[in-house]
């Protein structure tokens, strides 16, 4: 996935997600703070031992759009924010493999650092990517209800 020229990045990529390319990307003269949230396959969820594998699947005419309003809302409430990236893997992973990854660089580490956990908690609660867990003992494909919610605007 080939970093944009403005100062913010969005997108889903099917090849691995370069965590380094991402930070080297926001760090900027500007600024003294480089966030960096990282969400990786594990080898297991709440009472699912043994996770081996996660897939992600999502539309992109959905996604793209949906991560640009999160990224355009975290720069309304931090607008000291130089550059956002909120990058989501879709296919196959590995445990260990980064599934999501949001940076966010500021002047200062206060905005850096509620931009980015701004960032993946919107991401998680209001971008439609559905995911493939295998375990031990099963598998499920988003059975578990998920409900989308709006990205909610600052009040003025």
């Amino acid at each position: 996935m080939e970093a944009p020229s403005g100062d913010t990045w969005v997108g889903l990529s099917s090849e691995a997600l370069c965590t380094e390319a991402a930070m080297g990307w926001a760090n900027q003269p500007e600024c003294g703070a480089v966030v960096v949230f990282c969400g990786n396959a594990r080898d297991h969820s709440d009472g699912r031992p043994g996770v081996d594998m996660l897939e992600y699947e999502a539309y992109e005419e959905y996604v793209t759009p949906r991560l640009a309003d999160v990224a355009a809302e975290a720069r309304r409430r931090w607008p000291s924010v130089v550059r956002l990236a909120l990058l989501h893997r879709i296919g196959k992973l590995e445990v260990g493999d980064s599934a999501v990854v949001v940076v966010a660089s500021a002047p200062h580490r206060d905005d850096a650092f509620e931009a980015a956990r701004f960032g993946i908690d919107t991401l998680k609660a209001s971008v439609p990517i559905w995911k493939r867990e295998r375990w031990k003992g099963g598998e499920s494909w988003g059975l578990e209800a998920q409900h989308i919610a709006e990205i909610k605007p600052v009040s003025s």
